[in-house]
C-alpha cells in the first residue's frame, strides 16, 4: 500500500505508541501498527493491530523482555480511533509471543506489588484443609526444559503455623509432554508428611494445567512454553477486551 494511503494507520499507530509509552514506566521500543484506513474506521472496524516491544516496565519492577501480538480483526470505536485512542466495541482475538528472563521473573517475585498479592493456598489432606501462605520465591532457568523453584512459606495445618523453606524441580506442560514435578525437597524446617507432598503435588499439578487464565481485561491460553537457560518464551492465545492501554494497568 502506497505510504500516503496509510496515513491514517500512521496516525493511530503513533498515538496508540505515545500513550502506551505515557503509562509504562520504561520501555526501551514499542512499535504499534493499526491496520485499518479511513473507511473502516468511520465504519468501526480495524483488519487488526500488532504490538512488539522489547524491555517494557510496568509497576515499577514487572519487566517483560519481549512482546510480539497480533489480533484478528476488530470492531473499534470510530469516535475514539479519529483521536488516536483504540477502544474495542467487541472483544478480540489475539496471539502473542511474550519472553520472559529470569533476572527480570526473579525481580517481579521480589516486588513490593508481588508481596501484597500473595494469598493463602488452601487444599484438602485426608479430610483436613491444610493451608501455606508463600513468603519468598525465586525461580532459576538452568536449561533442559526445566525451571527450578527455591522459596519459603508459612504452612499452618492441624492448628499450628511453622515455616517451610524448599526447592522444586518442574517441567511445565508443552505441546508434546505434559507437566511433570520432578523433585521437592524441603531446606529447612521440621519436613513434612507423605500424605502433605502428595497433595501439594497434586495441587501444583492442577495450577500448572489450568486451561486459561485471566486477568482483568484479558483471558489467556498457554499453548507452548519454551524454557531455555536463563529465558522462558510463552506462545499465548488470548481475548482481549480492550487494548493496548488497558494492557498497563492490568493485575496479576
Amino acid at each position: 500500500m502506497p505510504d500516503d494511503n496509510r496515513l491514517e494507520e500512521k496516525f493511530l499507530s503513533q498515538e496508540a505508541e505515545k500513550r502506551i509509552s505515557e503509562k509504562l514506566d520504561e520501555a526501551e521500543k514499542i512499535e504499534i501498527d493499526v491496520q485499518t484506513d479511513l473507511l473502516k474506521i468511520v465504519q468501526g472496524q480495524a483488519d487488526g493491530v500488532s504490538v512488539a516491544g522489547i524491555g517494557l516496565v510496568i509497576k515499577e519492577d514487572i519487566r517483560i523482555q519481549e512482546i510480539k501480538l497480533q489480533t484478528d480483526s476488530i470492531a473499534i470505536n470510530p469516535f475514539s480511533a479519529l483521536f488516536g485512542q483504540i477502544e474495542l466495541n467487541e472483544a478480540v482475538n489475539a496471539i502473542a509471543r511474550i519472553v520472559l528472563t529470569e533476572v527480570d521473573m526473579n525481580r517481579t517475585l521480589a516486588s513490593d506489588y508481588v508481596s501484597s498479592q500473595m494469598q493463602n493456598f488452601d487444599f484438602d489432606v485426608d479430610g483436613e484443609i491444610v493451608s501455606f501462605k508463600p513468603q519468598k520465591i525465586q525461580v532459576f532457568l538452568p536449561g533442559e526444559g526445566k525451571i527450578e523453584c527455591r522459596g519459603r512459606l508459612l504452612l499452618k495445618e492441624k492448628g499450628n503455623t511453622r515455616p517451610l523453606a524448599y526447592t522444586a524441580l518442574l517441567r511445565p506442560r508443552t505441546n508434546s509432554q505434559p507437566a511433570m514435578l520432578e523433585s521437592f525437597n524441603c531446606t529447612e524446617g521440621d519436613g513434612v508428611s507423605i500424605e502433605l507432598v502428595t497433595a501439594l503435588m497434586q495441587k501444583v499439578k492442577e495450577l500448572m494445567n489450568l486451561p486459561s487464565l485471566k486477568w482483568e481485561d484479558m483471558a489467556f491460553k498457554i499453548k507452548d512454553i519454551k524454557v531455555e537457560k536463563g529465558s522462558l518464551t510463552l506462545l499465548v492465545e488470548t481475548q482481549v477486551k480492550q487494548i493496548p492501554s488497558s494492557i498497563t494497568e492490568l493485575s496479576l
